[in-house]
């Protein structure tokens, strides 16, 4: 079966960093893609950043391009999301996914497998 975790959450100052780490199990390697979502408080899930395992092609939303990047180790068993210069409404829990279809990460819709998620709040 599909297992998806991640790791790296945490507390950060506005302006900081911090790496997300998304461990993978369960997927055949070139099959999916790898995305990113986040759930701020009080708000729905929204894609943040999408890795096609198949072809490497990614995808930002607006908020996050130029300070968030997606990648992959060669395995194809971990991907990550480092995020810098981190602002207060990048706080909350963000969730590693994976679904056979690049559209619905960049669409943010319903995609197939979902990790647990981890925390993240950005204040001073």
């Amino acid at each position: 079966q599909v297992q998806l975790v991640e790791s790296g959450g945490g507390l950060v100052q506005p302006g900081g960093s911090l790496r997300l780490s998304c461990t993978i199990s369960g997927l055949t390697p070139g099959q999916y893609t790898i995305g990113w979502f986040h759930q701020a408080p009080g708000q729905g899930r929204e894609s943040v950043a999408c890795l096609s395992m198949r072809d490497g092609s990614t995808h930002y939303a607006d908020s996050v391009k130029g300070r968030f990047t997606i990648s992959g180790d060669a395995a194809e068993t971990t991907v990550y999301l480092q995020m810098n210069s981190l602002k207060p409404e990048d706080t909350g829990v963000y969730y590693c996914t994976a679904d056979r279809l690049f559209r619905l990460c960049m669409y943010g819709g319903g995609m197939e497998h979902w990790g647990k998620g981890t925390p993240v709040t950005v204040s001073s």
